[in-house]
């Protein structure tokens, strides 16, 4: 249970404000809501399946207190990340060539590969034993989140703008990261 909360908590803050949350936005004023979860939810499980693989097989390759270091330098690496990202989202939707399922979740894995939602993933999967509560974990943050992109994107925009999600995004990963470090040197 401790790597599905662990694993949600720091993906579904790594995703608000991300581009993919924008894409939902995007997509959901091009084709039915239905279909947009599908595609969604079917794109965020290969990413996220493929970065779990990867990170449970690192994971036990390295002793747990090495791994911890790691874990926390990528987090504070990712809170850099997420404060310096730029604004400009890639909001090329495709043209729908293959129907809204499938560009939606051809969009997702293309928009999520090598995004710090799933190194976060990668990074979970290494440190936890239970991939699968890993996996789980991340999929069910990213749906979530995206989802929030999905029903209420304009609700938060108008509340909460996007620099002030990426600048509580960016600070949380920051603070996770100093204290990964500061408990693994004491």
């Amino acid at each position: 249970m401790e790597a599905f909360l662990a694993t949600f908590a720091v993906v579904f803050l790594a995703e608000l404000g991300d581009k993919t949350q924008l894409l939902v936005m995007a997509f959901s004023a091009k084709f039915p809501w239905q279909q947009v979860l599908v595609g969604m939810t079917l794109g965020i499980f290969v990413v996220h399946a493929l970065a779990v693989g990867v990170g449970s097989f690192v994971g036990s390759l390295l002793d747990p207190g090495v791994m911890e270091i790691i874990a926390s330098v990528l987090f504070l690496a990712f809170g850099v990340w997420t404060l310096r990202s730029g604004d400009e989202e890639d909001e090329k939707a495709g043209q729908g060539r293959y129907g809204p399922i499938l560009t939606v979740m051809m969009t997702f894995i293309v928009g999520e590969m090598g995004d710090k939602t799933q190194f976060a993933a990668m990074t979970m999967a290494a440190t936890f034993s239970s991939w699968l509560a890993v996996l789980v974990g991340a999929v069910a943050a990213m749906v979530l989140a995206d989802s929030l992109g999905l029903v209420a994107g304009a609700f938060l925009h108008r509340y909460l703008p996007p620099a002030r999600m990426k600048l509580i995004s960016g600070g949380i990963f920051l603070v996770f990261g100093a204290v990964g470090l500061v408990h693994a040197f004491l």
